[in-house]
């Protein structure tokens, strides 16, 4: 059997504890550095780089011609993803539209503060946005699906996907499907750290964007975080996470499937089982090379890379307060309460993006077709972030108006407090030197 990392919490260290929260992006100074010549590259070449960067990186069939999805590739698409797939594709994207519509914001409200004096809200879309669908494990129509959906819903008039291109210079059919169906028809064919480039600072083909959303590689977190004053970057979503906390009402084998889920993304991912139940954690160990059997190679090698190294296992606690302890410190991305009466332990859970509560509820619904958003903050973003969400598509204004019956009172509150903080044209506007203006009204 592979050595899964085991680690009995309570006995641990303060300096191993904290050894467990670490994950493979905490440090990503060496990706900034690399990523640099290529985000120069991208902005003195433009489609020169992208190109060039397509063939190198991707290996892809790639020039300055064939940058953009044609709406014949989109066509294409339809035609050779399976109608199962398609059906699927439809289904997660009724589900997302609904969910993100209850969250769609009222355009504008407006309450009275004081009398005559009103102030409120209002939102409106970001004019236009980049959103990254990464490809270097797999194909991913779901980030498709989960980015697309509340940007349309939002109403964000110019909306474009990067996504890295197969070898033939392709990119994925069902990610077009997703697109397409979801409201996006402008794809370019470019990923990494060059397509967070391509949007910030625009290129002949590519047209810059306000803001770029959606998870990447290392690569595409250390372009973000290089250009983050060049372009809004959004919430930062690195390489996939998930911990399974597990009570002593499951089934051991349960759990080992679930925790499978996340770690099967790459060796960059991380996995943890947290469990108070020593049964529920020799059951999970025991089973893990029963499911393996039942993977494709390559994802078998990526989880078993997680689970053998220092960002996956299982964690054995003395108590379910010590499994509440460990998962708030760590702040997942992907939290399952795997539990025959998992809402005795939501409560007790304040650092989570996301919360899937039940046996029935595994993160591959979440994924797919349930209908809350999976893109979702890592790397204990947590604590401060939420998931992507119709929000992260409008900006807020504020609204004031104070008629002039309320507006002395506020005049002489406000003056006031300018002439103690030592600003004397936000006093003047506020004295009788503005009465007098009013008093005149407007020159005929």
């Amino acid at each position: 059997m592979t050595n899964v990392s085991f680690y009995d919490y309570s006995k641990l260290n303060v300096e191993e504890k904290a050894a467990l929260l670490r994950r493979s992006e905490t440090d990503i100074s060496s990706f900034v550095e690399r990523v640099a010549p290529i985000l120069e590259a991208v902005r003195t070449e433009g489609d020169k780089a992208l190109a060039r960067f397509g063939r190198e990186f991707d290996k892809a069939d790639i020039t300055e011609a064939n940058l953009k999805v044609t709406e014949a590739e989109f066509d294409a698409a339809f035609k050779l993803v399976d109608a199962s797939v398609i059906e699927s594709i439809k289904f997660g994207i009724d589900n997302i539209r609904k969910f993100h519509e209850e969250q769609k914001p009222e355009a504008m409200w407006l309450k009275e503060i004081r009398p005559g004096a009103f102030a409120g809200d209002r939102f409106t879309p970001i004019q236009s946005v980049a959103l990254y669908v990464p490809r270097g494990k797999g194909s991913f129509p779901s980030v498709t699906m989960m980015t697309s959906v509340p940007a349309a819903v939002a109403g964000v008039p110019n909306l474009a996907i990067v996504t890295p291109p197969a070898r033939d210079g392709s990119v994925d059919g069902a990610t077009l499907v997703a697109a397409r169906l979801a409201g996006v028809e402008t794809v370019y064919k470019v990923g990494g750290a060059q397509a967070v480039a391509a949007v910030a600072y625009g290129t002949e083909t590519v047209k810059p964007a306000l803001k770029i959303v959606g998870p990447g590689s290392p690569w595409v977190v250390a372009a973000k975080r290089s250009l983050s004053g060049v372009i809004d970057t959004g919430l930062p979503a690195g390489p996939s996470e998930v911990m399974i906390l597990a009570d002593d009402t499951v089934h051991g084998g349960l759990a080992a499937l679930d925790l499978l889920i996340e770690a099967e993304h790459g060796a960059d991912s991380s996995a943890y089982l947290v469990t108070h139940s020593r049964r529920v954690a020799e059951e999970a160990l025991a089973a893990l090379p029963e499911h393996w059997t039942k993977m494709t190679e390559q994802r078998v090698a990526f989880s078993k890379a997680v689970l053998t190294g220092k960002t996956g296992g299982v964690v054995l606690t003395s108590s379910i307060e010590e499994s509440y302890e460990f998962v708030n410190a760590y702040a997942p991305e992907h939290l399952e309460l795997l539990s025959e009466e998992p809402f005795i332990h939501l409560g007790h859970i304040t650092e989570a993006s996301e919360i899937l509560m039940g046996t029935h509820t595994p993160v591959s619904i979440a994924n797919f077709s349930l209908g809350p958003n999976a893109v979702l903050p890592t790397s204990r973003w947590a604590r401060t972030f939420g998931p992507l969400s119709v929000a992260d598509f409008v900006k807020r204004s504020s609204v004031g108006f104070v008629t002039a019956s309320a507006y002395p009172e506020f005049a002489r509150h406000s003056h006031n407090l300018a002439i103690y903080e030592g600003f004397s044209s936000h006093a003047l506007a506020v004295s009788p030197v503005r009465d007098a203006y009013l008093k005149k009204g407007a020159r005929t």
